[in-house]
């Protein structure tokens, strides 16, 4: 089993991490959306793009937390997330996803919001926004837009999604 050793990006990154997305997708459009991320000043926030090593120091994976808004209120999306193919189904996503999770908890925040796949987030503990009456601001199938609630002792808004502008909805 692979040890993943998980780090916040460092600026000497920033071309690996957009290898990392550039190779997991059929378009660019996802490594395209991080750099664009990376300049938002409203949406970026240091210490929350996370990135797993191999052993052999190659950075296999990424994973990105950035400001968003739910009825105005302060919340985190968890978008994009890739690992290298040749790292793919070998725990480097989802420890670079656990790093990042944690990173915000430590940092107070107690919102993460993703819209994915309903078989794979919900082992971070990701459940239907739905359930606090959380909504993206298009259609998507219910069980795909997930929350996870980081500080059960804030009060969880409810109500429409509102992205960086860098994610063009």
């Amino acid at each position: 089993m692979t040890t993943w050793t998980t780090r916040p990006e460092q600026p000497e990154d920033v071309a690996a991490v957009h290898a990392v997305h550039a190779a997991a997708f059929p378009t660019p459009a996802e490594a395209d959306l991080v750099d664009a991320l990376r300049t938002d000043a409203e949406a970026w926030i240091d210490g929350l793009s996370l990135v797993a090593q191999a052993p052999d120091g190659t950075l296999a994976a990424h994973a990105l937390l950035t400001r968003c808004h739910v009825d105005g209120r302060p919340a985190l999306a968890l978008a994009p997330c890739a690992t290298l193919p040749a790292y793919q189904r070998q725990g480097a996503g989802s420890a670079a996803i656990r790093a990042a999770l944690e990173a915000a908890r430590q940092r107070g925040e107690s919102l993460v919001l993703v819209l994915g796949h309903a078989d794979y987030y919900p082992r971070f503990g990701f459940e239907p926004a739905s359930r606090w009456g959380i909504r993206a601001p298009f259609e998507v199938p219910d069980e795909a837009m997930m929350a996870l609630v980081l500080d059960s002792d804030q009060p969880v808004p409810s109500g429409v999604i509102r992205y960086a502008d860098a994610f063009g909805v």
